[in-house]
């Protein structure tokens, strides 16, 4: 129901925030890790919207680095309550709501009785005192939500007001964002879907040269562009939320981060094809295209940065990968014969094209028999790619931390074959239920599969290191240049040496 709500209220980026910062993160805490107690308290007014929430983690001096939190929660001396001091930015809300879920540095004692500062989480409300606001921020879009800065002096936050346990902040954290993101995908779907309709209408009807511009192949290119996106990200999106909502709050945070990303990187191209196709209408305040152009560029950094969730989701997939390989890659580092020989026969197998079956096609099979290639397509790219985990796991072992344009490419990967099983399931139920225009589907099916299958083909080329397609080494050299000159390095192309 969230999903399909995020799709509604999407139209409007402003109050889509407004609520999904309520909705998503700011009262989320409490659903996953607040005692009964707490949700008797805190979720009746919450959800009437008698009373609104928001979230607050993000410092001046800590952005993606969430642990680097210097707000400070101190423990009063009768134990009843903590003494709450920090300022928190960019929050969402932060002028609205009457309650808050706050992180804060506290002091833990662990086990062997040494003394750590660990993040803890706190519901807190306005009415404790000592909370203030600062002016709403001027920013690029979304402009009509409340952003601005939070403080809080001495706020006196009662220990029953602890969310989860003591210590267990960052975990919290984690939990909220990696549960929200989901919706993204469903709420972008909306937007484009709106998005289609209008730029659809204006390129049917506008002349040039004696033609409408639907008839250009270049106009249609991007109008086929902003469908599959929209499916593809819809597919990932309710994929996910049909998991969700799976007794026991099940772990979907690599797929959450995959619809995130895959959604906000789609919606800021394709809001900026659609107002391509306007051309100077687009650019104008007359139109919505510059609003939504504005309001878009925001989903590539808030609810984390594609960047860091990119390494989210190759690492933690790679640490699965692992744990399951970790005596296979062991046996090869240490020469084990029998292992060596297996591994050399598998790649001369693969080499020489030896044919892949996961069982998704056949009588048995879950995909429709029109949508068998790209199945096929699905299975070959999972089974390469097992092979170059495998041997990026036996390159560099735990210092694969470190290669993050690697792990770039490995999250790339996961997130087209995420895409590729959404969409392939979806196109399938839909013909077998019999609902409308599936024929459309399967051919957004097929369209999305091919692309993503090509693009792997070559990612995965790149992920050798010795390959043609490898360009890691010279752009780590370009960038180092230019970061110790901290400027343009190159002479101006009129410049003369004497």
């Amino acid at each position: 129901m969230y999903a399909r709500l995020g799709e509604i209220i999407s139209l409007d980026g402003s109050i889509a925030v407004m609520l999904a910062a309520h909705q998503a993160i700011g009262l989320k805490g409490i659903i996953l890790a607040g005692s009964e107690e707490q949700k008797a308290r805190y979720l009746p007014t919450l959800a009437s919207g008698e009373r609104m929430a928001a979230f607050c983690l993000t410092e001046p001096a800590s952005g993606s680095d969430a642990a680097s939190i210097r707000t400070r929660a101190t423990l009063s001396e009768d134990k009843k309550h903590y003494l709450l001091n920090g300022s928190k930015v960019w929050i969402t809300n932060g002028g609205l709501a009457s309650v808050f879920t706050v992180f804060a540095k506290t002091e833990v004692v662990d086990s062997n009785g040494s003394v750590k500062d660990k993040v803890t989480a706190f519901i807190v409300e306005r009415d404790f005192g000592g909370v203030t606001s600062g002016k709403p921020e001027d920013k690029l879009g979304i402009r009509g939500s409340n952003t601005c800065e939070v403080h809080f002096e001495n706020t006196r936050v009662p220990v029953g007001n602890v969310l989860g346990e003591v210590g267990g902040g960052f975990k919290v954290a984690m939990r909220i964002l990696n549960s929200g993101r989901f919706s993204m995908g469903s709420a972008v779907a909306g937007m484009l879907k709106k998005l289609i309709e209008m730029t659809a209408e204006y390129a049917c009807t506008r002349k040039q040269f004696n033609r409408n511009l639907s008839e250009f192949g270049l106009i249609q290119e991007k109008f086929a562009l902003m469908a599959q996106k929209a499916y593809v990200m819809e597919s990932m999106a309710y994929l996910t939320a049909g998991m969700l909502d799976q007794p026991g709050f099940p772990d979907c945070s690599i797929e959450a981060a995959m619809v995130k990303v895959f959604s906000s990187e789609a919606a800021w191209q394709c809001v900026s094809e659609a107002l391509q196709i306007l051309g100077g209408s687009g650019y104008m305040r007359d139109y919505p295209y510059e609003r939504i152009l504005r309001d878009s560029r925001i989903l590539l950094i808030f609810e984390g940065t594609n960047e860091i969730l990119r390494m989210y989701i190759a690492l933690t997939g790679l640490q699965h990968a692992g744990r399951i390989l970790t005596a296979r890659v062991k046996e090869l580092k240490q020469g084990n014969v029998t292992t060596i020989m297996e591994t050399v026969g598998q790649r001369l197998r693969d080499s020489l094209g030896r044919t892949v079956d996961l069982g998704l096609t056949g009588k048995l099979g879950a995909v429709h028999p029109s949508m068998a290639d790209s199945a096929t397509k699905l299975e070959q790219s999972v089974h390469v790619f097992r092979r170059a985990v495998e041997s990026l796991l036996l390159r560099f072992g735990k210092t694969i931390v470190e290669e993050q344009l690697v792990l770039k490419r490995v999250a790339n990967i996961l997130i087209n074959l995420y895409g590729m099983t959404a969409v392939l399931s979806r196109a399938s139920r839909s013909i077998r239920v019999g609902l409308q225009n599936h024929d459309h589907e399967v051919l957004l099916a097929n369209l999305f599969c091919t692309e993503a299958y090509y693009q792997n083909l070559f990612t995965l080329s790149q992920l050798d290191k010795y390959s043609p397609e490898n360009l890691d080494e010279l752009v780590k050299k370009v960038s180092q240049q230019v970061l110790e000159k901290r400027a343009y390095v190159c002479a101006h192309p009129l410049d003369r040496t004497s």
